[in-house]
């Protein structure tokens, strides 16, 4: 499933987390490295580095994200918007994705 997120030599993986507030959804990426460790590209632009997949993830429960690839149109519309609405931020850089990591919803039909 996430095949497409991998880079030609296979050494990351990247993930895309998701919290809501209200109308407003906050990204985080998780990618995963070869080494087995994990790191968290926050809504602040900030680099979290964990140990594991696992902790990784568990944080980012923990925070009350969820898997983007894992939302059906139910989980969507209980956030308050269309799963064909909304796709994670994408940039060349880090830096360049700071500023798509928290977006406000628009007005509901």
């Amino acid at each position: 499933m996430h095949d497409n997120d991998m880079l030609d030599d296979g050494r990351t993986h990247d993930e895309w987390w998701l919290a809501s507030l209200g109308r407003t959804l906050v990204w985080a990426r998780l990618r995963i490295r070869e080494a087995g460790t994990a790191e968290v590209l926050d809504s602040d632009g900030n680099t979290l580095s964990y140990d594991s997949l696992d902790t990784a993830r568990a944080a980012l429960m923990d925070a009350e994200f969820v898997p983007f690839d894992g939302l059906d149109e139910d989980d969507a519309h209980a956030r308050g918007f269309r799963l064909g609405e909304i796709t994670p931020p994408e940039a060349s850089s880090d830096d360049g994705l700071r500023h798509q990591m928290v977006r406000m919803l628009g007005a509901r039909a």
